[in-house]
């Protein structure tokens, strides 16, 4: 044991902080990336708007919930297959 931790508690953090950078780099693009690029999604189509105006006002909030509900449902299968879902 390093750090006073088991290998089952060392993977457990691994996986889950593997998990937590993806989510803030997927954050990232929606936040900055996709509006800073937003004139140039402009020139594509998307319900009827224009794919950069949509992705900033609509597109992005709705990525953000889908990425809490994935951050979620990936964390819960963390949890139980390290046998932590019960504690």
């Amino acid at each position: 044991m390093e750090n006073g931790l088991s290998e089952r508690e060392r993977k457990y953090w691994s996986r889950t902080r593997a998990l937590t950078f993806v989510i803030l780099i997927l954050w990232f693009i929606f936040s900055f990336v996709v509006p800073w690029y937003a004139k140039e999604l402009n020139q594509y189509e998307f319900l009827g708007f224009k794919l950069g105006y949509y992705m900033v006002v609509q597109g992005s909030l709705i990525a953000f919930v889908l990425l809490i509900w994935i951050q979620n449902w990936v964390q819960d299968g963390i949890d139980s297959s390290s046998g932590y879902n019960n504690e």
